[in-house]
């Protein structure tokens, strides 16, 4: 696979990170188009269930974003879920979705 650039880098370290400190199945991370990065973990209540990557554009929407660069999701799933594929589409049809396994290495780009 093709080395990854630095702001794609950097969002799966975020996602790594969002992983590690809260112990759950899935981290993410995303950036907007004017490069600011929001990251979030799998949310796993009674009331309320998000993949990390719903909550993370959850998050960016909630702060005003209306368009997304990138995605990440760290994951030891085999695919990004298509719940949160499509909260990314919805605020743009061309970001990528990059999705690494725990020890952050890429896995594919959806």
């Amino acid at each position: 696979m093709a080395e990854l650039d630095p702001e794609d880098a950097k969002l799966i370290t975020l996602a790594r990170s969002a992983r590690s400190r809260t112990g759950a199945a899935e981290g993410a991370a995303v950036r907007d188009t004017d490069g600011r990065t929001y990251l979030a973990a799998t949310v796993t209540l009674p009331s309320l269930q998000l993949s990390a990557l719903q909550a993370a554009v959850a998050a960016a929407v909630s702060s005003g974003v209306d368009g997304l660069e990138a995605a990440a999701v760290v994951s030891a799933a085999e695919a990004v879920e298509e719940a949160g594929l499509a909260a990314v589409h919805d605020l743009t049809g061309a970001a990528p979705v990059l999705l690494a396994g725990p020890d952050g290495v890429l896995r594919s780009t959806s």
